[in-house]
């Protein structure tokens, strides 16, 4: 990065990123029309092994089977209550404290794995209105991966506004190829129809790219939401899907169950470096957020959502879809019981 009258540049490299990818969106988006007429579209190849004659899901479940008793199952990584504002980590310093907390991201990620990395990009947002994953934080978590040898590391979401005011906006891309990673619009021709096999989502169009992948990181950010009360983890995946996302409003619990049940990640990190306490997900109003320095580390997106969900005064008992998950064997709701280390 060059300095240009105290603000922050991009150099060349990252201006010709920027180019490139606008590029390729856009040639995309033409090659789509013209397959349209043709009657015909050639997807991309499948993620998670799905043959397209079939299109029956393979679910990659990462969760680590035992551990060390010395590593925690549920991480939190939090700025002192006391702490001046010299005094507060940064947020990559919380990242790293919260993963190593859980035994380091070589756990997790091996030398060689191409790793997609899933934030919450949904609006037209800018960081302060924390409505989206915190670019810092998506930063970081692109640093461990390749720290831990990761051959590539791509970030992607399905954004609910239009993807490019909201990658830009919300400060992640340019934070993501300042560290080296591809960034991946939801463009038509990277979703495809799948069977998610739930008990609302049955076939749906599904954006390849958050599952093509060896390593998935999840990393939303912690969220008041008007429907579903509360918003991190679990809902997270609806940046996986494509078509008329709101019509799973109706039965919204459900749906948030079902989308876990198909995407097993290999970790969650949770920002709450500042956290939109009412009026999400989409928030607006620089009052509702509230500062916060914490991040949440753990395989487990049911408890990860559980405990998260107390930081805007919310009790898993209040939020059906984290019983139907707990119920699913996708996790616990009762995250009391997993090995807990505050850092």
């Amino acid at each position: 990065m060059a300095e240009d009258k105290g603000r922050s540049v991009p150099d060349s490299s990252t201006v010709h990123g920027r180019r490139e990818l606008l590029v390729r969106v856009g040639a995309s988006t033409g090659l789509i029309a013209g397959a349209a007429a043709l009657g015909r579209v050639r997807w991309d190849k499948g993620g998670f092994g799905v043959a397209e004659s079939t299109q029956a899901r393979q679910v990659r479940d990462y969760r680590l089977k035992g551990g060390a008793a010395e590593f925690a199952e549920l991480a939190v990584a939090k700025a002192p209550k006391d702490a001046t504002e010299e005094e507060i980590p940064s947020p990559e310093q919380l990242v790293r404290r919260a993963v190593d907390a859980l035994g380091g991201i070589k756990r997790f990620i091996s030398r060689g794995d191409v790793v997609v990395i899933k934030p919450n990009i949904g609006w037209d947002r800018m960081p302060v209105h924390a409505a989206n994953t915190n670019p810092d934080v998506v930063a970081a978590v692109i640093k461990l991966a390749y720290d831990a040898g990761a051959k590539t590391v791509i970030v992607a979401d399905g954004s609910c506004n239009d993807p490019n005011r909201c990658f830009q906006r919300s400060g992640i891309w340019r934070a993501a190829y300042a560290v080296g990673a591809q960034v991946v619009l939801p463009a038509e021709h990277r979703f495809r129809s799948m069977r998610l096999k739930g008990d609302v989502l049955d076939e749906w169009p599904v954006f390849t790219t958050l599952v093509d992948a060896d390593k998935v990181i999840n990393v939303p950010v912690a969220k008041h939401h008007n429907l579903a009360k509360y918003t991190a983890a679990m809902k997270n995946w609806y940046g996986v899907l494509g078509g008329r996302r709101n019509r799973l409003h109706q039965n919204i619990d459900t749906s948030i169950a079902d989308l876990a049940t198909f995407m097993r990640p290999t970790l969650c990190i949770v920002d709450a470096i500042r956290v939109l306490m009412r009026n999400g997900p989409q928030g607006g109003n620089i009052d509702d957020a509230k500062d916060m320095h914490t991040i949440i580390a753990s395989v487990d997106q049911v408890a990860i959502d559980a405990y998260g969900a107390t930081l805007i005064g919310q009790h898993r008992d209040n939020l059906p879809y984290l019983k139907m998950g707990h119920e699913r064997g996708l996790g616990t709701m009762y995250w009391e019981n997993l090995r807990l280390k505050e850092v």
